[in-house]
């Protein structure tokens, strides 16, 4: 989705956009997460029926078929693979190698080195005339698998701080787009047009803001001057800066209320030039 389609298709809603693909991503995260999970689960009571299975077979339980656990495995390592790899890169060489080691000589294989691929091929490890062993293979596996199931269930708190940065770049680009259609305006002398294009972006901004420093806004729909205030409650802003913000509340309103007077050229390029200077400046 380009950047234009997502202004007219959203309007200048992004933090709802954003909100929604997180919700899609972490429920898609979790649901690979409990695939796994249960992979691992059925693989362990796979082999606690092995150890017990005796040559008679119970009829209280009607036989099955199973997708292999190699086949199961596969399917959910090739999801989760690049998951890790986009949410948290700094950890995707460790998620590999839990799956298989590139640089491994053949007589090192030890519990520390076997990996889930070795236990899918059915590799076992022993040493001496007696067949002793060294590895023992579930045990091995369980450990590798685990540390990968740790791994992708930790990339659910990446989601929301890379979906941030996103809203961020979104907000940032809205706001330049919007704040030259609004400069366009004026040159072509709507000057009401571009007084109230620019106060939307004022109030989405300071909107953010509030967001960004946790206060709550007594009423459902703000105003640019219910904002400034509450801003300057909190201390986020100073006085100077809280009159500057209610003077460009004050010609925003002469832009879009169509029963006030005029608002004058410099006015309305106080307004543009402003909310440049208020987005730049507070955060």
């Amino acid at each position: 989705m380009s950047l234009s389609l997502l202004h007219s298709s959203t309007g200048r809603n992004t933090g709802g956009l954003v909100e929604e693909i997180k919700a899609k991503l972490k429920r898609e995260l979790a649901g690979l997460y409990q695939e796994g999970v249960a992979i691992f689960f059925d693989e362990d009571k796979n082999q606690q029926s092995t150890k017990g299975r005796k040559t008679k077979r119970s009829t209280a339980e009607p036989e099955t078929q199973h997708v292999p656990i190699h086949m199961r495995y596969q399917s959910w390592y090739s999801k989760a693979l690049p998951v890790v790899r986009q949410l948290l890169p700094e950890r995707y060489t460790e998620f590999q190698e839990q799956y298989k080691l590139d640089k491994r000589k053949e007589k090192q294989i030890d519990f520390l080195t076997y990996t889930v691929s070795d236990y899918l091929l059915g590799i076992t490890v022993t040493r001496g005339y007696q067949k002793e062993e060294v590895v023992h293979p579930f045990t091995a596996f369980a450990a590798k698998f685990q540390n990968q199931l740790t791994i992708l269930h930790s990339a659910s708190d990446r989601i929301d701080s890379l979906l941030a940065e996103v809203e961020s770049v979104l907000q940032s680009e809205m706001f330049r787009n919007e704040l030259e259609a609004a400069d366009d305006l004026l040159k072509k002398k709507h000057l009401r047009a571009a007084g109230a294009l620019a106060g939307v972006a004022l109030e989405t901004h300071l909107v953010r803001v509030s967001i960004n420093h946790s206060i709550k806004l007594a009423k459902k729909s703000p105003t640019i001057s219910d904002i400034n205030e509450a801003l300057k409650t909190a201390s986020v802003i100073d006085v100077p800066v809280w009159r500057h913000i209610q003077l460009l509340g004050d010609v925003r309103n002469l832009c879009v209320h169509g029963k006030e007077r005029e608002p004058t050229y410099d006015e309305v390029v106080g307004l543009i030039s402003g909310t440049k200077q208020i987005i730049s400046t507070i955060f």
